[in-house]
């Protein structure tokens, strides 16, 4: 809910989403914890679908939210990613759609910049999991349980191209550094195009800035265990 330029983070995250060609509904996964409730009131006035669930249990949230929406399909981006680029996500749901992979995913391993994480994988196999697996890590993030069974699954890793493979350069939002990085990103590009700034304008503004590009070059992301 931080603000950019008079938008929520999520608002502007979820007018890039609705970019995205191959798409054909929106849901805000959150949780039921009253702390939520200005996220969740927010997320209906621009007519975002909602739904909530268990706090910890973001897996058995997540099929829940995808079952009310009445999916096959499932594109999971985390709400850290406000400058996830809808071309990425298209190419990434465009690959899924090809028959031959489980799961396309942009995070394993990482060939693009951080924050441009899209996963795409079917409800069906997601349910399985959330029936079938009680691991605590597994039922906080999401997926992590495809990755570490490559043996069941066929992961696809959609390699980004030459010119956008910057696997160590944070655009997610976890940080106050990520935060003021993204507020600079935000308020340099947006102008006349509004919110349709892609990756290869990021990618040169933060080279024609590098003092900008290093405000969050020591944060470091969590492991999963």
């Amino acid at each position: 809910m931080l603000d950019i330029g008079g938008i929520p983070v999520l608002g502007l995250l979820i007018e890039r989403l609705r970019l995205v060609s191959r798409i054909t509904d929106i849901v805000v996964a959150t949780s039921n914890n009253p702390a939520d409730d200005p996220l969740a009131e927010y997320a209906a006035r621009i007519n975002a679908a909602v739904f909530r669930g268990d706090e910890t249990d973001v897996l058995n949230r997540v099929v829940a939210a995808q079952a009310h929406m009445a999916s096959d399909i499932v594109v999971e981006i985390c709400g850290d990613c406000p400058l996830i680029d809808p071309d990425v996500v298209d190419a990434a749901i465009s690959r899924f759609l090809d028959g031959t992979a489980d799961v396309v995913t942009t995070t394993q391993p990482q060939s693009y910049p951080q924050g441009m994480d899209v996963q795409v994988f079917s409800l069906s196999d997601l349910k399985w999991v959330e029936e079938n697996i009680t691991d605590p890590a597994v039922r906080e993030h999401v997926s992590l349980y495809f990755y570490e069974h490559p043996d069941r699954y066929q992961i696809v890793s959609l390699a980004a191209p030459s010119g956008q493979a910057r696997p160590d350069l944070r655009l997610q939002l976890d940080y106050a550094e990520d935060f003021a990085l993204i507020q600079a990103v935000y308020g340099n590009l947006s102008g006349k195009q509004g919110n349709r700034f892609k990756l290869d304008e990021i990618l040169a503004f933060l080279d024609a800035n590098p003092e900008i590009a290093r405000i969050n070059a020591h944060c470091e992301e969590r492991a999963v265990r």
